[in-house]
């Protein structure tokens, strides 16, 4: 998150116009590791039995991370803190009107990033405003986790820690992913590698269930959000194409802002009647709806983009693997430590050698709300 996305704490405080921004991320922070709690103290504790045995779920799910997927072996998701609030940031994305392209922060440790992240929503509601007022399309998107990258034993957050069995698995598994793997400044690779390994994770973890209706109730969400999410990047995907050709276009700008306004409003026209004969694809609402109920825009499809279009490419790495996590996590490793346009060509080579049908949506952190 999918956003579903990666925030690693800004460890040195640079330059003072950024201070303020530091701050706030050391400060909120400081808050959720100060506020976390031992599972086994919570458990005990508290008088909420549904929180009590989303907290035993939990567990059983972490420790299959590791034991099953070789993913990381700590202290992150063994602690729970109570946040208050409905997100743990607000994550802003900004691209200037007739491109696709979204803009990029760079700090230290994680590098360049296509996104800022506030602890306080209406701090991102000012950074997203000064955006829009300089002409930039933006979008805001809740985040329900994210990874400290291993600097920090990441706790579970009372963001997610009510989402059904399969979501809760995914995000977990594809938080810790981004402490196995991540390169600085390539936002798409770390975040398509995570949702990759969330995807097959959730699937093999869903297969260990004992068979009965305990398993059935898995298999029918994965099914049910795999379809609700296909549906949805089917209808990205055209858009962006569109618009793609549009703002490559020699038309006058005058000319591409009219068919960008076309191309956005024949994608509302297609959702809409993709609900009616699917009401459950109502849960895309808010994203649809838009800052402001401006609708989507360029910066709300490249949010997406930004989590998944490596993920076929990361697929077929680790089905040619075997389904070997660690094999699969070594190879990545050497792809992480090539320049990034030898990086990506080997990316699209491996993508460009699979089915069509192998580009199916995951998990996207960035609809996660």
């Amino acid at each position: 998150m999918k956003l579903l996305p990666a925030l690693a704490l800004p460890l040195l405080l640079t330059g003072c116009g950024m201070a303020d921004y530091y701050w706030q991320s050391l400060n909120g922070q400081m808050e959720i590791l100060n506020g976390a709690k031992p599972l086994d103290e919570v458990i005990a504790q508290s008088d909420d039995a549904r929180l009590k045995d989303r907290l035993e779920r939990a567990r059983s799910i972490r420790a299959y991370a590791s034991r099953e997927l070789g993913l990381p072996d700590n202290a992150s998701y063994l602690r729970y803190t109570e946040l208050g609030r409905p997100f743990v940031v607000w994550n802003v994305f900004a691209t200037p009107e007739l491109s696709l392209k979204p803009r990029e922060w760079c700090f230290p440790v994680v590098g360049c990033v296509n996104y800022r992240g506030y602890f306080i929503e209406q701090e991102a509601r000012d950074e997203a405003a000064r955006f829009r007022t300089a002409g930039d399309d933006v979008y805001i998107g809740g985040v329900p986790a994210y990874s400290t990258l291993g600097w920090f034993d990441d706790p579970i957050l009372s963001s997610f820690v009510r989402y059904p069995d399969t979501e809760f698995a995914r995000l977990v598994f594809h938080e810790l992913a981004h402490q196995v793997v991540y390169v600085k400044g390539d936002t798409v690779f770390n975040e398509s590698f995570a949702a990759a390994v969330e995807d097959a994770g959730v699937r093999r973890w869903i297969a260990t269930q004992p068979a009965g209706a305990t398993r059935e109730r898995l298999e029918a969400e994965l099914v049910r959000s795999e379809r609700l999410r296909g549906e949805f990047r089917q209808l990205v995907r055209e858009t962006r194409a569109r618009l793609t050709a549009i703002y490559a276009s020699k038309a006058p700008d005058s000319v591409k802002r009219e068919d960008k306004i076309a191309a956005f409003a024949a994608m509302r026209d297609a959702y809409e009647r993709a609900k009616a004969g699917d009401p459950s694809l109502s849960g895309f609402d808010r994203w649809f709806a838009g800052a402001a109920n401006a609708g989507p825009n360029n910066a709300s499809l490249a949010a997406i983009a930004l989590y998944s279009d490596r993920v076929p490419a990361f697929r077929a790495m680790l089905k040619e693997e075997g389904g070997n996590f660690p094999r699969f996590y070594e190879r990545v490793k050497v792809l992480a430590a090539m320049p990034k346009v030898e990086r990506d060509a080997v990316l699209t080579a491996i993508a460009a050698s699979q089915p069509v049908a192998a580009d199916r949506a995951t998990a996207l952190g960035a609809v996660r709300e």
